[in-house]
């Protein structure tokens, strides 16, 4: 595949045969070899063969083989012209991330981790089928869970007001219609509402180990040695089945508009089509769930810290710094050309990175530019960046969302034969609790890019900027 350098962190890959864009790439040379060892490249040039796709196919350097897009791809779509496709968006429906920051300081609650992660372990259901023993919701409920989202939870006193300025639109997709959600689905999630999942989901304690930006930092509220919770989950087994639903319909769409797929996985509909808005209304339902099931999380943590630190709200000082959605496609405006355009944005195991002054921005954070939150593997270490307004000019505001699998789970649990993760990980000082334990081996740090190299080349290549490094001390596991 020929690559030309764009600059030492960004790649193009011309227009050829069927692409109606370029293909670029954010990456280190030394990332972007690992990368070409898969698929996702080609997935690249997949998606820039599809109708109204604007500007470019964009990949992050988390970027590897998934659904259709690559995990870690971008791509937006003119509304006119353009498609929707749950490829672009993926199974976890906004699989997102939740940072919490608190007033204490972590080095004093060291020798109480295993306490902590015990009982957040207890108190926050995990697993496949998971669901949580004090809470169930009427199924009545669950049509007002997907329309309102974080706003049902905390109007049921999962949380307060305040923390709907720390979501990213806050906490709420327009556009949602519960009807548009199969019986299915919704049966599939009625129960999972406030539980964390399995895979790649967690929630991890941690020390803010290093601060870059001193000004972003303080306007979060971050500082060094504080403690900090991360949340990292999404839509559940509801997100999951409204994906699979609607492919089915896709693929049937796709030959009923003629739409020429390079790959059977990119399966589509025109935006405006009775069958993209359906998607698009149903996709906005289970992202709704997915902040209300992060609210609900949030309500849980603070109640399992305040009882194991004997600390009132006040004293503790729990509250999100932002909450960001991975999994998503979105109606924004962006500037193309010499005008500004409505267009539907893709970002699969992508981020927003908006700058300062954007008016999505929350207002605390609009002269410093949106929080982003990029999660790595449990043994190492996660960031807290800015947006910039060289995202918002190349990427359509958007960056990174993690580390990216280096190893499929089967190949991660054939190189643990014969190790004990969780004491591996113990004598690194982080505490370790798994659903089960082929979680915890599947999740194994080395089956995950090391996420410094990842934040290091959206920050060199200007598309968002470091600001915090956060360490865990304590992890549970789906």
């Amino acid at each position: 595949m020929d690559l030309e350098r764009i600059h030492d962190y960004c790649w193009r890959i011309p227009k050829h045969g069927n692409m109606r864009v370029d293909g670029i790439i954010y990456a280190s040379k030394r990332m972007l070899e690992d990368i070409m060892k898969d698929e996702s490249l080609q997935q690249v040039i997949n998606v820039a063969c599809l109708p109204g796709i604007v500007k470019a196919s964009l990949a992050m350097p988390d970027i590897h083989w998934g659904y259709g897009f690559p995990i870690g791809g971008v791509a937006a779509f003119d509304i006119e012209e353009g498609i929707i496709s749950p490829g672009g968006v993926g199974y976890d429906i906004n699989c997102g991330v939740r940072l919490l920051r608190t007033s204490i300081d972590a080095v004093d609650l060291f020798s109480r981790k295993r306490e902590i992660v015990n009982n957040l372990f207890r108190d926050i259901p995990s697993g496949v089928g998971a669901h949580h023993k004090d809470f169930k919701l009427a199924r009545d409920d669950l049509d007002n869970v997907l329309q309102q989202g974080a706003h049902w939870a905390i109007k049921h006193g999962f949380g307060d007001e305040s923390d709907l300025n720390h979501i990213e639109a806050g906490g709420c997709i327009p556009g949602a219609d519960p009807s548009a959600v199969s019986n299915r689905a919704k049966e599939r999630g009625k129960d999972q509402l406030g539980t964390l999942g399995s895979g790649n989901h967690f929630v991890e304690i941690q020390i803010v180990e290093e601060i870059y930006d001193e000004n972003a930092a303080n306007v979060m509220g971050l500082f060094r040695g504080q403690l900090t919770v991360t949340v990292h989950t999404g839509s559940r087994g509801l997100g999951h089945q409204v994906c699979d639903d609607n492919i089915d319909i896709m693929l049937k769409a796709a030959q009923k508009y003629h739409i020429d797929l390079p790959d059977k996985q990119l399966c589509c509909a025109p935006i405006n089509s009775s069958e993209g808005k359906s998607y698009f209304a149903a996709m906005a339902a289970a992202a709704n769930f997915a902040f209300a099931n992060r609210q609900m999380i949030t309500h849980w943590v603070r109640q399992t810290l305040e009882h194991v630190l004997h600390m009132g709200p006040k004293e503790l000082g729990i509250a999100p710094v932002y909450d960001i959605c991975h999994n998503i496609a979105k109606f924004e405006e962006h500037v193309v050309g010499n005008s500004t355009k409505r267009l539907c944005v893709h970002r699969k195991g992508a981020t927003r990175a908006f700058p300062p002054n954007h008016p999505e921005v929350p207002a605390i954070y609009r002269k410093i530019g949106q929080p982003v939150l990029i999660p790595g593997d449990m043994g190492r270490y996660s960031f807290v960046l800015v947006g910039t307004e060289r995202a918002m000019e190349e990427t359509f505001g958007s960056t990174c969302h993690g580390a990216g699998r280096v190893l499929s789970r089967h190949a991660a649990k054939r190189a643990c034969v014969g190790r004990d993760i969780e004491k591996e990980l113990e004598e690194k000082g982080i505490i370790v609790r798994g659903a089960s334990r082929g979680t915890v081996v599947e999740e194994v740090p080395e089956a995950y890019k090391d996420v410094a190299e990842v934040v290091d080349s959206v920050h060199n290549a200007g598309i968002s900027k470091k600001v915090a490094k956060l360490r865990p001390l304590g992890v549970i596991k789906g």
